[in-house]
This record gives C-alpha cells, structure tokens and sequence, in this order.
C-alpha cells in the first residue's frame, strides 16, 4: 500500500442516504469521502447497507459511491427492465449524474456479474475490477435460487416473510449451523435478504431480477466468454472457501480465464467474505488500488483484443442442445 497518504476520519454518520431522479425513477445511493471514485454494488434483494461496515473505512481514502440498484432498497421498484445488463447502464448513468467520469468497481454476486457487464459496455470509464462471489461464472447456483425462480416463486416468498415462520426459520438456520453446512455459513445473510422483501413489489423485483440470470438448471449467463477483455484492466477476485451460492471453483474458473487478475480465498467465510471479516477485506481493497495503475484504456486496443478473442477455447458448459466455442473472426 501507498505510504504518506492522508486519512481523513470518517464515521457512520458521515454517511448519508442520498437521492437522485434518473429517467424518473428515484435511486438512491450511500456516499462519503474524498478522492478517486470507488463504487460498491449490492447483490440481488440486498442494498448498499451490505456495505455499512466498509464505507467509512474506505471513505478515508476515496470518494465512495454505494447505490441501491433500481428495484432494490431505498430506490423505486417499477415495472422495468432488471437484466444484467440494464442495471450496468443504470450505473453509468447514475455517475454521470453526479459527475464521476471513472471508477474502481466493487461487485458483489449479482453485483459482481453487474460489474463486469458494466466494464465490458463501457472500460473507458472503468479503472479497476473487484469481484466477490460474482454470478456469471458457472451454471452452478444454490438450489434455494432455482427454486425461487420457478413459477409461484412469489407465493413462496410471502410465506416465508410472514412472521410466523420466522421462528421455523431461524430453528432450520441454527440446525445448519449445528451440522456445520456451508449453507449454515450463509443462512443468516440469506435469510436477511427475505427481510428485506417486505410487499409484493419488491417480491415481484426479486423474481424478475433473479429470473433474468436464473433459472431450473442454473446460471443462464456467462462471463467466460469476454473475461479475455480483462487483461488490461486490473481484477481482484475475493471469494469465500464455503461459498453456498456460487462455489469456490468459480474463483478458480475466472481466475484462470482472467489473465493477471488477483484472487483472494476467505477460508471458511462463506457467500459474503466482507461480512465474515471486513477488516481483511478493506485492506485487501485498499492495497489492490494503491498497487496497480488504472486501466488505460484505448479504441484501438479494443479493437485488437477483440480480433483476437479466446481462438478454441470453450466458454459454456457442455449442454445437451450444443457447446459454444470461441473461434477467430
């Protein structure tokens, strides 16, 4: 980590809950700090409140941005677009509402899978790539996920939020714990999650969001086949070894298909590694943008990598209908 640089003290009430009009639709963000721009970007049916421990610790240093994806806490939930993709351009436009130009990315499982969307649309306005149990990887995902996206996934969703099951609930999350399951690991997290999908809107939001990268078999997206993209653009991988989401092997699998990227295993942390011991994780942040340059990025090198593509290698899991390949255009 850099030495002689500055920290300015920054508490929790530092902190604030803003809101800003984008296309008409209230979002809303955590902000605080100074310096370069590093946005934290939530997981499905989370909020930026996932980032609490972290923000002031890093707002030391930089000027953190924290949103509420559409759909997701503090921010309007409409009948919209929840795609991958969509939220990506939900993100640049909020920063060009406020007027941030580049910026380190953090993205946390859906998140995760939103910054990289985010990087590959537009890497002139990404510097840096940290990417903590990111979806996007395998078709592997917890079975509660596919169960949820399946048809009635709303009804479920409403039983489990009623407070009557919540003692069943929290009973089933402490038989987890006692077993030692990886699923026990994340329970308490997940189970937070349904907490925060108080009426049907925000069900709705969850099931159409989920449904959009999920489905009965599994992850329906991935990033395999552009991670090429990322050689020059600094990438730090953080996953937790007991993962109940999205498997270890997915770290390993971006890994090896990122070249020069970083990773980062949590032993024993599970599907939110910053939960687990937010103390490693900010100093991890914190030494992975003092240590590498931004991306420089430039047409022309794009454009060159494009042509050059991932020539025979394999990019989707073999499926009984065909197996994609990456071949020279």
């Amino acid at each position: 980590m850099a030495t002689g640089t500055r920290l300015r003290p920054v508490g929790d009430q530092d902190v604030r809950l803003r809101h800003r009009v984008v296309h008409g639709y209230r979002r809303a963000y955590r902000t605080a700090g100074e310096g370069p721009p590093v946005v934290l970007i939530h997981g499905i049916g989370d909020s930026s409140a996932t980032w609490a421990e972290l923000i002031p610790g890093l707002a030391r240093r930089y000027t953190v941005l924290a949103p509420d994806l559409l759909g997701h806490g503090a921010s309007d939930k409409p009948r919209a677009d929840y795609s991958v993709a969509a939220y990506a351009n939900g993100v640049r436009d909020l920063l060009g509402v406020l007027g941030i130009e580049r910026a380190t990315l953090v993205g946390h499982s859906l998140g995760g899978g939103v910054a990289m969307q985010f990087a590959y649309q537009y890497p002139e306005l990404t510097e840096r790539l940290v990417l903590v149990g990111a979806g996007g990887v395998g078709r592997e995902v917890n079975p509660v996920l596919r169960a949820a996206a399946l048809p009635g996934a709303e009804l479920m969703l409403a039983l489990l939020s009623r407070s009557a099951m919540r003692w069943p609930a929290r009973l089933v999350i402490e038989l987890m714990r006692l077993l030692d399951s990886d699923l026990g690991q994340d329970a308490p997290d997940l189970l937070g999650l349904v907490d925060a999908l108080p009426d049907a809107r925000s069900r709705s939001v969850f099931v159409r969001t989920l449904r959009a990268v999920v489905d009965r078999r599994g992850q329906v997206i991935t990033m395999l086949d552009r991670c090429y993209l990322t050689q020059d653009m600094p990438t730090m991988l953080v996953w937790g070894s007991r993962d109940s989401v999205v498997p270890e092997a997915h770290a390993h699998r971006a890994h090896a298909a990122m070249p020069g990227s970083r990773l980062e295993i949590f032993d024993g942390a599970g599907h939110f590694p910053f939960h687990t011991d937010p103390a490693r994780f900010l100093a991890l942040v914190e030494d992975f943008i003092e240590t590498t340059p931004p991306a420089d990025w430039s047409a022309e090198r794009w454009r060159e990598l494009l042509r050059g593509g991932r020539l025979g290698t394999p990019v989707a899991e073999a499926d009984s209908a065909y197996e994609v390949v990456v071949e020279r255009g």
